[in-house]
């Protein structure tokens, strides 16, 4: 099972670019597929973007466009590049993994992100 770190969040202005992290600690890494969730007081917790195992990305209809998911398998990292924010956009975003041999699951600790002018 991974433990996982997030970075990067912060204050930002409508329209400008943020990029978060997500550093993994253990082994095997490049068997699990890793997600970007977030979350806002009050609302359940929605899935952002994920990437397989492959590399293989998929995006909430919502940030379609505007964000990229990557992973770095000899790093341990994965990243969520985020352009065009919107004040919607404002939520602690966590770091997801799945290890398909395993189904076992781990979350970061979450890192807030605020867009606001």
């Amino acid at each position: 099972q991974l433990q996982l770190v997030e970075s990067g969040g912060g204050l930002v202005q409508p329209g400008e670019p943020l990029t978060l992290s997500c550093a993994a600690a253990g082994r095997n890494f490049e068997r699990n597929v890793m997600r970007w969730y977030r979350q806002v007081p009050g609302k359940q917790r929605e899935l952002v973007a994920s990437v397989s195992t492959g590399e293989e990305t998929n995006y909430a209809n919502f940030v379609k466009g505007r964000f990229t998911i990557s992973r770095d398998n000899a790093l341990k990292l994965v990243y969520l590049q985020m352009n065009g924010l919107k004040s919607e956009d404002t939520a602690v975003y966590y770091c997801n993994s799945l290890d398909l041999a395993t189904m076992s699951i781990s979350w970061g600790q979450g890192t807030q992100v605020t867009v606001s002018s």
